[in-house]
């Protein structure tokens, strides 16, 4: 077999160790991504919510969402504003 797919098999079977776990040599991060004020964010990025949203790949109904606080965003579209709220120029500079 090539080393690819030995490598990939060696991966594989660390990974279910560790789900099941056992003690394995594999490191984990962990990382914690802060609660956010989507309303907040948006305001300091001056777009409206339709431009908002669109700038970010959401619906504009998602967006109503999570600033009335019905949903909450999670995962990549988390990380996201995250960074938007770090850096309200962000949209901007990478979306012209």
């Amino acid at each position: 077999m090539s080393e690819v797919y030995e490598s990939l098999m060696e991966g594989l079977n660390e990974a279910l160790a560790f789900a099941r776990g056992e003690k394995t040599g594999a490191i984990v991060h962990r990382i914690e991504v802060p609660a956010v004020d989507v309303a907040a964010i948006r305001a300091g990025t001056g777009l409206s919510q339709g431009a908002f949203a669109r700038s970010i790949g959401v619906a504009r109904g998602t967006l109503l969402n999570w600033e009335h606080g019905r949903r909450r965003p999670t995962g990549p579209a988390r990380v996201l504003l995250a960074m938007i709220a770090r850096k309200p120029s962000l949209v901007r500079e990478l979306l012209r």
